[in-house]
């Protein structure tokens, strides 16, 4: 999972959660805002499970603030997944 940032001709700001399965290469869900919290991401995760029938083992994401809440910790510990965070790149 990871987010977007774009704007609007007008110059407002919207960000957009892309959620993509790196075995598959589907992209499953896809969820725009302008402002968007841990709480988002785990409602968008569960908007997709019907879909998808079952969750992956572990779910990677950068250290965004969004991923970093207790939401979406929650979530991951009762669902029994790993969350896995990016460390930050070298350039």
């Amino acid at each position: 999972m990871d987010f977007a940032t774009d704007q609007l001709f007008d110059g407002r700001k919207f960000r957009c959660l892309t959620i993509v399965d790196n075995y598959s290469r589907q992209c499953p869900g896809i969820i725009v805002g302008q402002k968007l919290k841990g709480e988002d991401v785990v409602a968008a995760l569960e908007r997709i499970r019907p879909d998808t029938k079952k969750l992956p083992k572990r779910i990677q994401v950068d250290n965004g603030s969004e991923f970093i809440s207790k939401t979406l910790d929650k979530w991951s510990y009762e669902n029994k997944l790993t969350i896995g965070f990016s460390g930050p790149t070298a350039h």
